[in-house]
């Protein structure tokens, strides 16, 4: 099953996850990115794919377990 990664460092907030995907993305508090969910369904994978590609700074990556 697919595991969400992100770098947190990086974030700078945009959101543009979290519109696209809202139950898997968040943002806390000082903007940064959350990761609601560890692993991803394959039904959700193409949803949750375009939702990473949309962050302008690329710091959502989907890798496979």
């Amino acid at each position: 099953m697919p595991v969400l990664k992100a770098d947190f460092s990086m974030c700078q907030g945009y959101a543009n996850c979290v519109v696209a995907a809202p139950d898997t993305y968040d943002i806390d508090d000082d903007g940064v990115v959350v990761l609601l969910k560890d692993t991803i369904a394959a039904e959700d994978l193409p949803r949750v794919r375009e939702a990473a590609r949309s962050c302008p700074v690329s710091v959502l990556t989907i890798e496979d377990a």
